[in-house]
């Protein structure tokens, strides 16, 4: 971070592999086929199925006893999706807990593994000792936070879009579209596009919300550490000093602060992505409860 040119510099995607392409609506535009993000995702995708993996096998090594006991790097993992599927998904799904449990337990440690590789100073370290005179790389390292590009945030944030819209067609078919149409005419057309807009704005949020609480972390500890470098130019070796020390020390501070904000932003992915899928899956529920409460309200 103190040699970077820019606080941007181990934040921003650098890109190794490119070509130039043309699309019929954009026009010519640069395809990034590989870069330190991308390898960073299959880094993450990969740990995700082996961990799962290894937990599971934990569950059905030893005798029956101990496959029904709870012990060992298994019943950990086992406790966080117990967590999310009764605490989180169970809420705002329902009935349908079971078809999407899986999706939100793959969403939540597919960024919460993408989040904390992040935190890990891989991008210096295979610069200076394995990539410094690459030109594959073109004197890159590979590392940096995935979650921390709005194209990654972004298409997580489409699948989530995906996911309930075409499960809300899927569960409840034409009643999902009518759920747009709330009201008399012509106020009816007005509720239906803002509740459009309001669809793509879930997303928004979901997109935007992971992509700068990533972001925003990296950029104040690379710019808290530049203070180092400007004091010591400015007043000297001795102040440099003193004030090197008060820095190292906030920044390993904002360090933690970014390790607990790295697992909170993947469980508010999380819990959102459940509830938005939920409000799409359960609309024949929620206008039942309307009812009901209605005629209560009329007695």
């Amino acid at each position: 971070m103190l040699a970077a040119s820019s606080p941007l510099e181990h934040v921003v995607q650098h890109p190794f592999i490119q070509y130039d392409i043309w699309l019929p609506i954009i026009g010519d535009t640069t395809f990034t086929f590989l870069s330190d993000h991308i390898i960073m995702q299959i880094l993450a995708g990969l740990l995700v199925v082996l961990v799962m993996r290894r937990a599971a096998r934990t569950r059905a090594e030893g005798s029956e006893v101990e496959r029904l006991t709870p012990r060992g790097f298994g019943n950990f993992i086992e406790s966080i999706c117990a967590y999310l599927r009764k605490h989180v998904a169970e809420p705002a799904l329902g009935p349908h807990t079971d078809r999407f449990v899986p999706y939100i337990w793959t969403a939540f440690f597919f960024v919460l593994f993408s989040n904390l590789l992040g935190l890990i100073p891989f991008e210096p370290v295979t610069r200076y000792f394995i990539f410094h005179d690459s030109e594959f790389t073109h004197g890159h390292g590979i590392g940096g936070t995935s979650t921390g590009n709005v194209f990654v945030t972004g298409t997580l944030a489409c699948c989530t879009l995906f996911m309930l819209v075409y499960h809300g067609l899927r569960t409840n078919g034409i009643a999902y579209i009518k759920h747009f149409f709330m009201g008399p005419f012509p106020i009816n057309l007005l509720i239906a596009a803002l509740e459009v807009i309001g669809l793509l704005f879930k997303t928004f949020a979901l997109m935007m919300r992971l992509f700068a609480n990533m972001v925003s972390g990296h950029v104040l500890l690379a710019v808290l550490l530049s203070f180092i470098a400007m004091s010591t130019h400015a007043l000297g070796t001795g102040p440099g000093v003193g004030i090197g020390v008060l820095v190292v020390l906030a920044s390993v501070a904002i360090s933690m602060l970014e390790l607990f904000v790295a697992c909170l932003q993947a469980f508010i992915f999380t819990f959102l992505t459940a509830t938005f899928i939920g409000l799409a899956v359960n609309i024949h529920h929620d206008h039942d409860e309307h009812h009901e409460e209605g005629l209560a309200h009329a007695h």
